[in-house]
């Protein structure tokens, strides 16, 4: 039995992607929004694989997000006046049209929370924009660590106070399902092939033969007993 379900949510559950371009060409419009959103958001692994590294200590991912922003501002040669009000374009993400639907169905089976790398407060603002009916908020701030850290993962199972065994993480990224099996979780796979673009390569259909694989949140409530 599965009596809670996690969920990545950049990518997962809403489209950073076009999100992002939409408030960057608010902010800056003589820039190329889809590039900048993606020089942006290509800066997230490396900031935090020097905490996972443990080159440094754990910082919200609020406050790496903002440390890129300048990184990439700097690379286009553009000077905010305000960017933090660029910076908070993250918690403004649009979810996928199938996902908040999704989720209201899946809560009807089993606890759901987001296990992201994003802070507390990001997935608190972002569930109040994109209407996503979480139960609790979970993930990388009660662990201190990011994804695909085990200790992620197990955070979020003890907070939920439930073995990993009962836990489903729920991601349309392998590497992330990969993370969650190694430490005895359930997964479920849910491609998002529009997530980088029309160009995207990686994460088209599932690697392993992950628990559930859906087409859709809806699809996967379908499949979820």
């Amino acid at each position: 039995m599965v009596h809670a379900l996690i969920f990545d949510v950049f990518g997962t559950c809403v489209d950073w992607r076009t999100s992002v371009a939409r408030d960057v060409a608010q902010h800056i419009p003589q820039v190329n929004a889809l590039d900048f959103a993606d020089a942006w958001r290509a800066e997230y692994d490396p900031a935090m694989a020097r905490i996972r590294e443990g080159q440094r200590g754990y910082i919200a991912l609020d406050n790496l997000h903002r440390e890129n922003l300048d990184r990439i501002c700097e690379r286009f040669g553009v000077t905010l006046p305000d960017p933090e009000s660029l910076n908070r374009a993250w918690e403004r993400l649009d979810p996928w049209p199938d996902v908040v639907r999704g989720l209201q169905a899946l809560k009807r089976k089993a606890m759901i929370a987001p296990c992201s790398n994003g802070s507390i407060a990001l997935m608190t603002h972002l569930a109040r924009y994109g209407g996503l009916p979480w139960d609790c908020i979970l993930g990388a701030e009660i662990a201190q660590a990011y994804k695909p850290s085990p200790a992620v993962y197990m955070a979020s199972c003890a907070a939920l106070q439930l073995p990993p065994h009962e836990v489903m993480m729920v991601a349309a990224h392998n590497s992330d399902l990969a993370g969650a099996r190694a430490v005895g979780l359930k997964t479920a796979f849910v491609p998002r092939p529009t997530e980088h673009g029309p160009g995207q390569i990686l994460d088209l259909e599932p690697t392993e033969a992950w628990d559930l694989i859906a087409t859709d949140f809806l699809d996967l409530a379908r499949q979820l007993t």
